[in-house]
């Protein structure tokens, strides 16, 4: 909560727990990791690879989630495919796969 605060909520709390979950709990480095994120993510070029992917055909459905996974394999932090990183973090964390499973 405190972390999700710090952006007024505005982050996907499923996004926090990844990174928590990397970060092995350590907040001060989730918390700059989420910075270094969000930072990256504002950046045009970065959205237009994302749409280049194919997270959907893969059902990983939480657009937050499959950026980072894209930020994360970017800047070495993952050393498996952003689209096998997203479907890891769907299938381990019980995220929804399609839209549908959002109802």
């Amino acid at each position: 909560m405190q972390i999700s605060a710090m952006w007024n909520h505005s982050i996907d709390f499923n996004l926090i727990h990844a990174i928590l979950d990397g970060t092995q709990g350590k907040i001060d480095q989730a918390i700059k990791l989420l910075s270094m994120f969000e930072t990256w993510k504002l950046q045009p070029n970065n959205i237009k690879k994302y749409e280049k992917k194919k997270f959907i055909k893969k059902r990983c459905c939480n657009h937050q989630i499959n950026l980072f996974c894209i930020f994360a394999e970017e800047k070495g932090f993952s050393r498996r495919t952003p689209i096998k990183n997203a479907i890891s973090v769907t299938v381990n964390d019980g995220l929804p796969f399609v839209k549908k499973d959002y109802k």
